[in-house]
């Protein structure tokens, strides 16, 4: 039996399947971004689609060739994101009866988003892998088509759709950095690219938490499986045909860690105003580590996705002003008598820092008891302000470490 692959003439099918019911989203370019990294960056913004994923794309051109036979029998996918509600959305739009199994561990928001277009939602197994031998079987036992999220060649074949539309608007883009999970979006968009413009580059992204598509492509076996904010491409073995095409088609795959990704998060939301979910901005997380290697090109990024939990998106915020300086942990050690506790305070105001948090200890610890320690967060402009400030302290008698 011949491999199932998937051609340009596949994608190109895809696009005009796909035009009018998925958001031709725009590709736009950024100044500020390409001043920071050093090569042109282009943005193309699949987290405004109206589920806020990408995943619409393969979803739709998956049920927009179903038989009528099979449409009546009805779908089923398995997902704990945003393959269930590109799913639901167009199952719901083109009247077929869906089912979505989801893990129980699924956060009721994402349910809730999901159940919003009408399937019926069965919650089964502690991990993913526990959901999908769930969902294959309930498809076997009531003759519904599953719906794989990326190992299936007209999925993959919608996902290229966005090649297409970023080479329609900015021909010039030399190289592509693609979010990798299980290889979907990477393998359509590499088959598309190839097949407009051979010269291309296409570079995959994953977290190095999850590292199966880099280990296929390079041989190599890192251990995975430990919790990652990328979720969307927290993927434990990519597809057979996504791993054969990004062999053929694909030049790299690298490697990002958490931390890289939290920054660049917080780079997009800052800079584009837009917010990105971990593998979202997994693409300028590799520009901003790696920026010798892109120096002088014309990159296009994918922001992928843009479901995160408000919850999870403060905190990265927060982490990643304490990282750059923005938020600053100080300790006095003063002697405990009345206005010292007022001269800090004082002096912070003077150096222009905003107190965000203050504590006043006098009984935890080895200091002696005329002498308190006050630990204080404040707010800062960045790590030279942060020296000026403890550069202030120390003049004012009120010696501070960083901690």
């Amino acid at each position: 039996m011949t491999a199932p692959t998937v051609t340009l003439a596949d994608v190109e099918a895809a696009a005009r399947r796909l035009e009018g019911r998925v958001v031709r989203t725009p590709c736009l370019h950024s100044r500020t971004l390409s001043a920071i990294v050093g090569c042109e960056v282009w943005l193309k913004f699949e987290n405004l689609q109206f589920t806020a994923s990408f995943k619409e794309r393969g979803a739709l051109n998956r049920l927009a060739q179903l038989t009528d036979a099979e449409r009546a029998r009805g779908v089923l996918a398995v997902s704990a994101g945003n393959h269930a509600q590109g799913v639901a959305l167009h199952a719901q739009r083109l009247g077929i009866p869906a089912t979505i199994v989801m893990p129980r561990f699924t956060p009721s928001v994402k349910v809730e988003a999901t159940r919003a277009f009408g399937p019926r939602i069965v919650l089964e197994g502690d991990t993913l892998e526990d959901a999908r031998a769930h969902g294959l079987a309930l498809a076997r036992d009531e003759g519904l088509v599953f719906v794989h999220p990326y190992e299936d060649p007209a999925v993959i074949a919608g996902q290229g759709t966005i090649a297409l539309e970023m080479l329609d608007e900015v021909p010039e883009l030399d190289t592509l950095v693609i979010a990798v999970g299980g290889g979907g979006l990477v393998a359509g968009i590499a088959v598309a690219a190839h097949g407009r413009r051979p010269g291309l580059e296409v570079i995959g992204v994953q977290t190095e938490r999850y590292p199966a598509m880099y280990d296929a492509f390079h041989g190599t076996v890192h251990p995975q499986g430990t919790g990652t904010i990328a979720e969307g491409i927290a993927v434990g073995l990519p597809g057979d045909i996504n791993v054969r095409l990004a062999r053929e088609l694909v030049a790299d795959v690298v490697l990002v860690t958490e931390g890289e990704i939290e920054h660049a998060i917080v780079a997009l939301l800052e800079i584009e105003k837009t917010v990105a979910e971990g593998a979202g901005a997994a693409g300028l997380a590799a520009l901003l580590t790696d920026r010798a290697r892109f120096a002088g090109r014309r990159v296009g990024l994918v922001l992928c996705g843009g479901n995160i939990d408000p919850l999870l998106l403060a905190a990265i915020v927060r982490r990643e002003m304490v990282r750059s300086g923005r938020l600053a942990r100080l300790r006095i050690e003063i002697r405990d008598r009345p206005g010292a506790l007022a001269a800090i305070t004082t002096e912070l105001a003077r150096a222009g820092a905003n107190i965000e948090e203050i504590q006043h200890q006098r009984i935890f610890g080895a200091m002696s008891a005329e002498r308190a320690a006050v630990e204080v967060i404040v707010q800062t402009r960045g790590e030279a302000h942060v020296a000026e400030i403890l550069a202030g302290l120390e003049v004012a008698g009120l010696p501070a470490v960083r901690f």
